[in-house]
């Protein structure tokens, strides 16, 4: 059965919030913090907000800015942590805002923002509902905003561990977030966890979001169910925090003893944990 498009009013108001809370969260940030180093490799601060930039502005029809003939050029290609053509485009919007204060930047990131909801509230229903190309396939629109939104929230967690600073991981934006984070989880099981036929794994999210996420493995294919069908082969349990974390392959549970609980299975179940990381 295909899943129904998100609703289109209610997701922009959760893009549009969480443009919000990324731009709260670095508006008192001074020159030398901008450049901080962010939890993904190559990126500060500023280049997790140029990312942003550039993703928002390739959706409203723009390319990159022309490279500055005063800068020496950057073969993008040749960084160790771009690996694909996305990755490619990603690091050339990055690169050609590096040479704009932090102040310029967040002054970007609000005009295309704003522009970018004006766009979502402008749209039909029958382009929100069109076949589009994202990275995540071939899916309706308003389904790929929803990867929109859930790549956001990450990063709102990458500022947010840059900088050094708590803030509130749970709400609609989360909740929202973790249904993309948790919809590819049959490929990790196999894939990753090499779980054999048969296995039913439970990861149980303590919170701040709640849930719990039941996966089984049948004839070589990984499926996330509905509802548990039987007694779970493992379970694995952590605070949705640090799985949003390992899933964005930001960390690692080695780094957190003890934050995480595996009963049953325990091989099985820690395999998992040490391979829940995926890249959209």
């Amino acid at each position: 059965m295909t899943e129904p498009t998100p609703p289109r009013e209610q997701l922009t108001d959760l893009l549009a919030q969480q443009w919000e809370a990324i731009a709260a969260l670095v508006a008192d940030l001074d020159e030398k913090a901008w450049r901080r180093p962010s939890p993904l490799p190559g990126w500060t601060l500023f280049d997790v907000v140029a990312h942003v930039i550039g993703t928002e502005s390739w959706l409203l029809g723009r390319t990159p800015p022309a490279h500055d003939p005063l800068r020496p050029k950057t073969d993008v290609r040749t960084l160790p942590h771009v690996r694909n053509e996305v990755a490619v485009l990603n690091e050339i919007w990055v690169d050609r805002l590096r040479p704009l204060s932090g102040k310029r930047l967040l002054a970007l990131f609000d005009e295309v923002t704003e522009q970018r909801r004006a766009a979502l509230a402008a749209m039909t229903e029958e382009a929100w509902e069109a076949p589009t190309v994202s990275p995540v396939g071939q899916v309706a629109y308003g389904r790929f905003m929803r990867v929109r939104l859930f790549d956001c929230w990450m990063h709102e967690l990458d500022l947010a561990d840059g900088i050094g600073r708590s803030i509130d991981e749970g709400g609609a934006r989360a909740e929202a977030a973790f249904t993309e984070l948790t919809l590819g989880l049959g490929r990790a099981v196999v894939k990753g966890a090499k779980a054999p036929d048969g296995s039913r794994i439970t990861i149980d999210l303590t919170g701040p979001v709640t849930r719990q996420v039941h996966l089984a493995v049948e004839g070589g294919r990984g499926s996330v169910l509905t509802a548990a069908d039987g007694e779970p082969t493992a379970v694995i349990r952590l605070d949705s925090g640090l799985f949003a974390r390992l899933r964005g392959g930001r960390q690692s549970a080695a780094t957190h003893p003890g934050k995480v609980v595996v009963e049953g299975d325990a091989a099985l179940g820690d395999r998992l944990v040490q391979n829940l990381a995926f890249t959209i």
